[in-house]
């Protein structure tokens, strides 16, 4: 099975570059004249919203924080949106222009979620403000759309093209990425946390100075920094993949530790190793490493940016670096080989969550000790992070100080070492052959061979060993000589596309060519071809050649080959990049190569062999993509503006800001466990507004829409019907049993026709499926051949064998393999001319992940399950206080479960049929008092096994597990009846009111080990609210005990009071006529004063209805006095 790592499921984030847009920009209003000759180009540049409008702007990603715009919301009044909901904005929109050749026209232990992601985005016209301008209504303009900021990810694809109105200008592609390490100062202006930015760049700096290797982490860095400046601790650093650049003088100490164990020769400010991996920069000076942790608030909660250059390993000796070009198990890697004391060791370095720690392997002994020699040295080291395996390239010196290298395996997770490989001394004769097989019975030159370092794809298997030589390995352990390579020449790096092809540099600045899964290494540098490149180069004038130039660096963009290029034309410097142009050199070097003069009339004319077996490459019957891909794609059009040239103003362009945020929030939210009834994340956002949707487009339509804005609810959606564009996909993601079929149209040169008792046509071409892992996948193709046509049809299908995965969380710990599709005797000959120029044929190789992939999920299916509970149990009592998020089931009702099987990128969703196991890992009569629960407290609440009397549910399945532990349940499972024995956490709970006590369970389900139908190990988390829970057999005859008690206090008070009454009311009269008397004595007190005679004709008043009411009480008194008597 495929390792799943050493440790469980550590912190994870995003995989590859998982963030991108596609712009689709419509034609302006006017187009100016364009002569269709010119060459034209789209541009992008970034803008935040104080540059809106402003021609020369161009900004940086660097804030990472949103905005609000409920501002420009409160505005729509009459427009289909949700007023309760907040709308944030992004920091940037895109800026768009397109520029012709000789005039510009008007143009992670918190997980984020594994997912590919694109967002397709029409751009919003917005007319410039110009201080003079002839034309009557515009003389400059741009497209606008929002820049998205995605959690988890730094790195941002932007992919530009045209509605194809108005003049040709093809798609392109832009890397817009966040630069962490870039702040604003107190004046707002940017500046480097790194160190100071230098604003000249000097010849010396790069004018014959040795090309070096540019290293990253593939497809997760944003940031990419090169070294190599002679004298200088300064880089170059890019947030654009050196579409434009920074020269930074970094602020290091610069110190030089040199002592009796690290034999530093001289000091030197050099930059000589850097690294870049996605919130991290590691560089080397001298003998110390430093690293430095850029600001990233999208990937981390906590800011783990560093304030200075951290120096680490200060007490070791590193002489080199090596990188890790892909990440694994949630971190990233790099290596430090060190020399002196702790020789024959590697600092394995490791970044997670932009925190950095190194450790020493092997963690017992060295390598030395361990392959039992007394002197080496680790020339190189490779990470396997699939296998968790470390390859070495040691150096070994004999007794007889005689050298000789050896490839060394040691296993992180068992901690053994094995030598794999020795390296021959002398270089094989090949004897005129293109490769050679290292069998040990072959013979040797005279020429030492000496290995420099080790290059590894870990799609292909290809293991490339490399110096003044080329071996390759599958297996680490079978080598094939590649003697093609001159054994003069000495190689000083490798740059992979890691898609079946390399670049080589040798020490003199030399270009070789190599495709991988064929044995012929190409010269592209210095060349023939490349004179003759470069001379038609001159003739169209093209400023990116100059007789005197110095090549800084060579690396791989969306497969296609860079150079980074140092000019001086006309005593000025600059720095370029610009495209390597393989394929058009390959073409000039048959052309060169074989050709023959023939005589026709009286002149003689060229003839060209075309080694190519066929004239017609085509890829057919491609399924759509999405389904292996899993590239889920959103798209959305600006607001419809009531404007009668149809430009935005920076308030429209606000509101598309609010409304790409919004759609992008329903997606982030629609990861819930509760399914909703329509499975897509836009349901909810216009649910309540497509009854109106035709009151709103009257408006629009008669211009009264509110703020002269109009969203249309069709405008954002998501897509899942992609259709294939006739090629093989960037990569395909196989679960298990799963297949990926399409069919490869060849059209032949030369027919061959069998003649004999059948007649039958061969086909004269043959095509070969190279599968990297042919014990994990396989490959089936048939043939036809098309007489009529001259042609074969192949039809290829690639499958999956159910043998190397065990189940893992969707997108998490996949296996990499490869396939490549080739056409016989065709490498490095075929090419198909395209408008971008030629690109190369039949040779097509696909990465494949194999796993669970990204996207699909595991959802309580709540509407079914309310609706067959209903049906089985004859009724469905709700809770007293209604939540429709979470509706609420009965105790004493069987409860039956369903589950949906939902696919977030091709909109699938159907019900789970396989099996899982139901386990209660919390709970509490209360959200606020849920409780997570231990593993021993959930064997004992779940397991059929348990003899405490803490059951929580049971069920009447007989299915178990292996270990009997717990129950195995399915979609025809017999439901589940709640018991919560005595011992169970639900057990006589305590209610809070007059209803009947309620609980939250949290309910893990899972298929982890008992469903055999995928690779996925889905684990779904949810809370299930129980209403109707029983009180203990106690506590309910206390509670009897207490309402019996006290009703029948009340009934005796009842009694009691009945009988008591008349001597009740007796004694109140009594108290009553005593008042009145006390009160009548003080008011006959007061009146009776004569000191004014209108106060004595008042009491005499008073005193005679006094007089009158009390003799009235003393009648009635003597009255019930006789009575009594």
């Amino acid at each position: 099975m495929f390792p799943v790592g050493p440790a469980p499921w550590p912190r994870l984030r995003v995989l590859w570059a998982l963030w991108a847009l596609l712009v689709v920009l419509l034609a302006p209003w006017r187009l100016w004249a364009i002569q269709e000759t010119q060459e034209c180009t789209w541009q992008v540049v970034l803008n935040n919203l104080e540059s809106v409008g402003k021609n020369d702007a161009i900004d940086h990603f660097v804030d990472q924080e949103l905005y609000t715009v409920d501002k420009v919301f409160d505005l729509l009044v009459d427009a289909p949106i949700d007023r309760d909901e907040t709308y944030l904005g992004f920091p940037y929109y895109l800026k768009i222009n397109y520029s012709c050749t000789g005039e510009v026209s008007p143009v992670n232990f918190h997980r984020w979620k594994i997912e590919q992601l694109q967002i397709q985005m029409e751009a919003a016209p917005f007319r410039s403000p110009a201080e003079r301008c002839d034309a009557e209504e515009v003389c400059l303009m741009s497209w606008y759309t929002p820049m998205p900021i995605k959690n988890g990810s730094v790195v941002m694809r932007v992919d530009v093209s045209s509605n194809g109105l108005g003049p040709f200008i093809p798609n392109k592609r832009f890397h817009v990425n966040i630069n962490g390490f870039l702040e604003r100062g107190r004046d707002h202006e940017l500046q480097f946390t790194v160190g100071n930015e230098l604003f000249h760049l000097i010849p010396r700096h790069f004018v014959n100075v040795p090309s070096r290797p540019l290293w990253y982490t593939v497809d997760q860095t944003p940031v990419l920094i090169l070294g190599g400046i002679p004298e200088e601790k300064a880089i170059l650093l890019t947030d654009t993949n050196f579409k434009d650049f920074f020269l930074v003088e970094l602020s290091i100490d610069s110190c030089w530790v040199g002592s009796f164990y690290c034999p530093q020769a001289s000091f030197t400010a050099t930059i000589y190793d850097a690294i870049a991996t996605e919130s991290t920069l590691f560089i080397r000076q001298n003998q110390l490493i430093y690293y430095f942790t850029g600001t990233y608030t999208t990937l981390y909660e906590n800011n783990h940016g560093s304030e200075r250059w951290v120096r680490v390993l200060a007490n070791e000796c590193i002489k080199r670096l090596c990188p890790v070009h892909f990440h694994s198990n949630g971190s990233e890697y790099v290596m430090a080989l060190t020399a002196g004391k702790n020789e024959g060791y590697v600092h394995f370095g490791t970044i997670t969550d932009g925190l950095v720690s190194f450790k020493l392997l092997p963690r017992d002994r060295s390598v030395c000790n361990a392959i039992l020699v007394d002197n080496c040295s680790i020339t190189w080291a490779v990470f396997i992070a699939g296998d968790y395996n470390l390859l070495m390239l040691v150096e070994i010196v004999g007794p007889t100080s005689s050298k000789y290298f050896q490839v060394v395996s040691y296993d992180l997770v068992s901690d053994y070492l094995v030598v794999l490989y020795t390296i021959p001394e002398f270089i094989p004769d090949a004897r005129g052959l293109e490769f050679l097989m290292i069998l040990g019975t072959e013979s040797y030159t005279n020429f030492p061979m000496v290995p420099k370092g080790m290059s590894y794809n870990p799609y292909n298997n290809l293991l490339l060993i490399w110096g003044n030589f080329l071996l390759q390995s599958f297996n680490s352990e079978n080598f094939i000589y590649l003697a093609d390579f001159p054994k003069e020449l000495s190689i000083k790096y490798l740059v992979n596309s890691f898609r079946g092809d390399m670049a080589i540099v040798t020490e003199n600045e030399e270009i070789w060519y190599l495709l991988e899964g064929s044995y012929q290494v190409y010269q592209l540098f210095p060349s023939k071809a490349w004179e003759v490149y470069i001379s038609l180069q001159v003739l169209q004038q093209s400023s990116r050649y100059a007789p005197n130039e110095t090549m800084v660096t060579l690396f791989y963009e969306d497969n296609k080959l860079y150079q980074l290029v140092y000019l001086i034309d006309n005593q000025q410097g600059r720095l370029i990049k610009r495209l390597m142009p393989v394929e058009q050199l390959l073409m000039y070097q048959q052309i060169s190569k074989e050709y023959v003069l023939e005589r026709q009339g009286s002149h003689l004319t060229l003839s060209f062999s075309n080694f190519c077996p066929f004239t017609v490459m085509r890829l057919q019957e491609l399924p759509n993509p999405q389904i292996y891909t899993r590239q889920e794609r959103y798209r959305a059009q600006p607001p419809r503006v009531l404007e009668p040239w149809g430009f935005h103003s920076e308030n429209s362009l606000a509101v598309y800001q609010g409304l790409v945020y919004y759609l992008l929030s329903l997606h982030s939210k629609y990861d819930k466990p509760y399914a909703d009834p329509v499975h897509d994340p836009t349901w909810r956002w216009w649910k309540n507004k497509k009854q109106d949707q035709d009151y709103y487009f009257y408006l629009a339509n008669n211009w009264r829409s509110t703020g002269s804005v109009h969203v249309d609810m069709t405008s954002y959606e998501k897509i899942y019907d992609l259709k294939a564009e006739n090629e093989l996909p960037e990569r395909i993601f196989l679960d298990k049993g799963t297949s990926y079929s399409f069919s490869v149209f060849l059209t032949t040169r030369k027919p061959e026709v069998q003649h004999g008792p059948s007649f039958q046509v061969l086909s004269p071409v043959d095509l070969a499926v190279v599968l990297a892992d042919p014990d994990c996948i396989e490959a089936m193709v048939k043939e036809k051949v098309l007489v009529n046509r001259n042609s074969v049809l192949f039809w290829v299908t690639l499958s999956d064998k159910r043998s190397c995965f065990d189940q893992g969380i969707s997108g998490h710990h996949l296996m990499k393999t490869s396939m490549l599709v080739k056409v016989l005797g065709s490498s490095g000959h075929c090419f198909q001319n395209t408008n971008r120029g030629p690109r190369m044929q039949s040779n097509l190789m696909v990465p494949v992940l194999i796993g669970c992939p990204p996207g699909k999920r595991l959802a309580f299916d709540i509407t079914y399950t309310l609706q067959y509970n209903r049906v089985q149990n004859k009724h469905y009592f709700d809770c007293v206080k209604v939540d429709p998020e979470m509706p609420c089931f009965l105790f004493r009702d069987i409860f039956y479960p369903f589950f949906l099987i939902q696919d977030l990128v091709t909109g699938d969703s159907g019900s789970f049929q396989g099996s899982y196991v139901l386990k209660v890992v919390g709970g509490g009569p209360t959200l606020d008092t849920i409780k997570e629960y231990s593993e021993e407290e959930i064997y004992r609440f779940n397991s059929p096994l348990d003899k405490t009397g803490s059951l929580i549910w049971t069920t009447e399945n007989t299915t178990t597990t292996e270990d009997l532990a717990f129950n195995i349940m399915s979609h025809n499972s017999l439901g589940i009846e709640w018991l919560c024995l005595e011992n169970s956490p639900c057990h006589d709970t305590i209610p809070h009111n007059i209803f009947a006590p309620e609980f939250f369970f949290k309910v893990l389900v899972s298929n982890r080990g008992v469903d055999e139908s995928t690779y996925c190990d889905y684990q779904l988390t949810f809370l299930l609210h129980i209403h109707g829970l029983p009180l203990s057999a106690r506590r309910a005859f206390l509670i009897l005990l207490v309402s019996a008690s006290l009703f029948v206090g009340l009934v005796i008070l009842y009694i009691v009071c009945c009988l008591l009454s008349p001597y009740m009311v007796k004694v109140c009269n009594i108290l009553r006529w005593k008042i009145n008397s006390i009160i009548g004595l003080e008011s006959n007190y007061t009146y009776s004063t004569p000191s004014d005679s209108r106060a004595f004709s008042h009491s005499g008043t008073v005193s005679w209805r006094s007089s009158r009411l009390n003799s009235r009480v003393v009648y009635k008194g003597a009255e019930e006095n006789k009575a009594e008597t």
